[in-house]
């Protein structure tokens, strides 16, 4: 009796471990893609190099190197907070939100909206040819290009992004950035691409999306002043000459969340259940 009583506490502590780890590793992942595309990501390149010059300073026994670095970790866990107040504030909030984990069903429809507003724009500037550029940001921070624009932090509507691309009008060159369904900036600046594999036919605005597409997982809408046809980039992918239909499946796609985040959801209902089965044993 005892045995079998030790076994299952020590076949819950295994599964308790393990939760554990899953549990830790999740929470980095999300929070390492979060802070993907923004300063903080040269702070964490800046620690692993202290980390680094202690080590050495340990195994070479370098007294002088190594109080220089206990006072830099020591103190520098203040300055992080001062630095990075806004970043840490943004990811309390999509904490509080429940956004890091999970996406509900107000945030579906909050982006069914944005859909149907890039939608209206689109197909606007589309038949004017009408240059657009916009930028709409996913799990990897845009805040090093937001800082380039000139900051709006409005609803998005079909009409508004029609207004900020009219030509000669103050904000329509440059990049429309759109984050948690608002348009955060206008007139932003992108990085433009140096692939050669870039027709040569395409225009700086097609580059800058490409651009932005190989240092983040941002999907970038084009539409083309010389001829109103629509591209898509993401992922490094160029994606040209796209129907109504095809933009419209490949949004709807990208942001109406339905099987992955279900898969997450359910993982994270089964950890439950399973900690709190070992509980009630």
């Amino acid at each position: 009796m005892m045995s079998i009583a030790w076994g299952s506490l020590f076949s819950w502590q295994i599964v308790a471990n393990i939760v554990d780890i899953l549990v830790v590793w999740y929470v980095i992942y999300k929070l390492m893609m979060l802070l993907r595309g923004t300063k903080a990501v040269q702070l964490f390149r800046g620690v692993i190099v202290i980390i680094v010059i202690k080590l050495i300073s340990w195994f070479f026994d370098l007294q002088m190197v190594s109080w220089v670095t206990d006072q830099i970790i020591n103190w520098g866990f203040i300055a992080i907070i001062i630095i990075f107040q806004p970043e840490i504030r943004r990811g309390l909030e999509h904490l509080g939100r429940g956004s890091i984990f999970f996406h509900n069903k107000k945030q579906n429809e909050n982006e069914k909206n944005m859909i149907k507003a890039l939608d209206t724009a689109i197909q606007y500037m589309s038949k004017r040819r009408i240059g657009a550029l916009m930028t709409i940001q996913k799990k990897t921070g845009l805040e090093d290009y937001i800082e380039t624009g000139i900051s709006l932090d409005a609803d998005i509507t079909g009409a508004l992004l029609i207004n900020i691309f009219i030509p000669n009008t103050p904000l329509h060159d440059g990049a429309v950035i759109i984050r948690e369904n608002k348009i955060a900036v206008a007139a932003a600046y992108l990085p433009l691409s140096e692939s050669n594999l870039i027709p040569k036919a395409l225009g700086t605005r097609h580059r800058a999306a490409v651009g932005i597409s190989e240092v983040t997982d941002a999907l970038t809408i084009v539409v083309s002043e010389e001829t109103g046809g629509v591209t898509i980039t993401k992922n490094n992918e160029l994606l040209r000459d796209l129907t109504r239909e095809d933009y419209l499946k490949l949004l709807n796609k990208e942001f109406i969340v339905e099987n992955e985040n279900r898969k997450e959801n359910k993982l994270f209902a089964f950890l439950v259940n399973v900690f709190e089965g070992g509980k009630k044993k």
